[in-house]
């Protein structure tokens, strides 16, 4: 039987509950043990507690793997809402002294990690006391994030369509075509679209950004996309490229060091760069805490700059 309210309260502490959390993020006792600094003995002891507590387990072993139980999905659901309250709190009473301090969390598209640092590095040395958290995820993931309400921003390039999401945004992605320097299209004096598509394209997975972008702009100007290969990730693509298995669309700042070196070039074609845009994500009704409030700031003070240092001239 569960405890009363007023019974269950002496018995439960923020410990037990954190070290529920780490279990739960890594549906491992051995890895939450050595993210918190215990032994994997100390992380039982302290979920059997709280199973005690509660009255049911909230982790259940299934031959070797460990599953949550709805009622762990529940509790879960509970302590982030309720950490996340007090983590605000936090930050509220140093902003109250005159300081902005606690931890941003962020998850990007794989695409963003090429813009993520630059946001990062002038916004910490302007607040040192700020703890960054940054998770690289694909747009499927990042979606998922945003209606779970999992992290503060999310860093994407083509946002969900949605009314209950604000998205900002603050950076060009500039999408272009990319081919091996020894292609034969190079020699060409002009390259149509359609025959660049045909020339064995490589291509992310349905759902990624980079893809539907492609996918729209071929739809816009009726071409046919036949692609020749899928991959997981852009880094996969590019390296694809230069082994020579196909051509691509890819964000420029993801091949800045291999069109500097020549490995690789853009190819002139018409109706290119695809110019999109890097947004900041969150749901419309989230409450931005002041660390939250801090770097969007930051991120709105420095778009001219931003443009500018990203796209340098080094390619």
């Amino acid at each position: 039987m569960p405890y009363s309210l007023a019974r269950l309260l002496p018995r439960l502490s923020f410990r037990q509950l954190q070290v529920f959390h780490s279990v739960y993020q890594h549906l491992s006792y051995s890895r939450a043990a050595e993210q918190l600094g215990l032994t994997q003995p100390a992380v039982s002891s302290q979920i059997r507690q709280l199973e005690q507590a509660l009255g049911q387990p909230v982790f259940e072993y299934v031959g070797k793997q460990l599953y949550i139980t709805a009622a762990g999905e529940r509790l879960e659901q509970v302590t982030r809402n309720m950490f996340a309250d007090l983590e605000r709190l936090q930050m509220e009473l140093a902003e109250m002294q005159g300081q902005v301090r606690g931890e941003l969390r962020l998850a990007a598209v794989s695409t963003a990690q090429y813009v993520v640092p630059y946001l990062l590095k002038g916004f910490l040395e302007q607040y040192p006391q700020i703890d960054v958290r940054l998770e690289i995820v694909n747009r499927a993931r990042a979606t998922q994030r945003l209606t779970e309400n999992r992290d503060d921003l999310i860093i994407m390039g083509m946002p969900p369509e949605s009314g209950a999401l604000r998205s900002t945004p603050f950076l060009n992605n500039v999408m272009v075509p990319v081919v091996r320097t020894d292609n034969p299209l190079l020699q060409l004096d002009t390259v149509d679209p359609q025959t660049f598509l045909d020339a064995n394209l490589l291509i992310r997975e349905p759902g990624s950004g980079t893809r539907k972008a492609l996918e729209q702009w071929c739809h816009q100007k009726r071409l046919t996309l036949s692609p020749y290969m899928q991959m997981g990730s852009n880094a996969a693509i590019k390296h694809g490229v230069l082994a020579g298995l196909g051509v691509a669309v890819l964000p420029k700042l993801s091949i800045q060091t291999e069109l500097q070196l020549g490995e690789l070039a853009c190819l002139e074609l018409e109706g290119f760069p695809l110019l999109r845009s890097w947004c900041t994500v969150h749901p419309a009704a989230k409450h931005p805490t002041p660390v939250m409030r801090a770097f969007l700031d930051y991120v709105q003070q420095q778009m001219g700059q931003l443009e500018t240092l990203v796209y340098s001239e080094k390619t």
